[in-house]
């Protein structure tokens, strides 16, 4: 019987994979390097920041010494989005809101860094909801490591068979499946509502 929803955040709950993406290829092109479209998509995509410029070392020869400050950037430029772009969404608002009244937990588990996390979900008005909020940097590795869901799961109390995590890239969905929860794998934000929830939570 499942006890708790954990989900994703960008993607599933925030539509802003576009920002992270523009925001990155900004602080890139900065020192001339760019993920295409295609690239995003099949590699980087639901990967930490850290992550992707680690890879870009291995293939295009992005200096390493870099990193740090192109990660700044990258933070400071997702937040400059962030505060001009998200917003609550009556969608996924009303489930959260209807998980908490019928007494189910709740949790956002993310790639993306603390204070990213934090400012999403409030600017979207869903950390009201939230039993459990976590970001890279609470866990030392990254999806597709099941490590963030785990301690999630450890957090809240429950078992991975008591829980429904909701994703929505091959990274995430690796990872909540390692977990052993049930997975709910969406394609974008809009199939994030209250009836897929409840329908995937009655078939688990």
């Amino acid at each position: 019987m499942i006890r708790a929803v954990i989900f994703d955040m960008d993607g599933v709950l925030i539509d802003a994979k576009e920002w992270h993406y523009e925001a990155l290829n900004r602080a890139l092109g900065l020192f001339g390097y760019e993920i295409s479209r295609t690239d995003h998509l099949m590699s980087f995509d639901g990967l930490p920041t850290r992550r992707k410029l680690e890879i870009l070392s291995q293939t295009d020869g992005l200096p390493v010494g870099l990193h740090s400050f192109i990660n700044a950037m990258k933070q400071d430029y997702t937040m400059e989005i962030v505060h001009s772009m998200c917003k609550a969404n009556f969608v996924q608002e009303y489930a959260l809101s209807r998980l908490k009244a019928q007494g189910f937990l709740v949790g956002v588990a993310s790639n993306s860094v603390r204070s990213t996390v934090e400012v999403m979900m409030e600017k979207a008005q869903l950390a009201r909801y939230m039993d459990v909020m976590l970001s890279n940097q609470d866990v030392s590795r990254a999806k597709p490591d099941p490590e963030i869901y785990q301690l999630a799961m450890q957090r809240l109390g429950i078992k991975p068979e008591e829980t429904l995590i909701v994703e929505d890239n091959e990274n995430g969905i690796c990872a909540a499946r390692a977990s052993g929860a049930c997975v709910m794998v969406v394609n974008d934000v809009s199939d994030v509502n209250w009836d897929n929830i409840n329908k995937h939570m009655n078939e688990s």
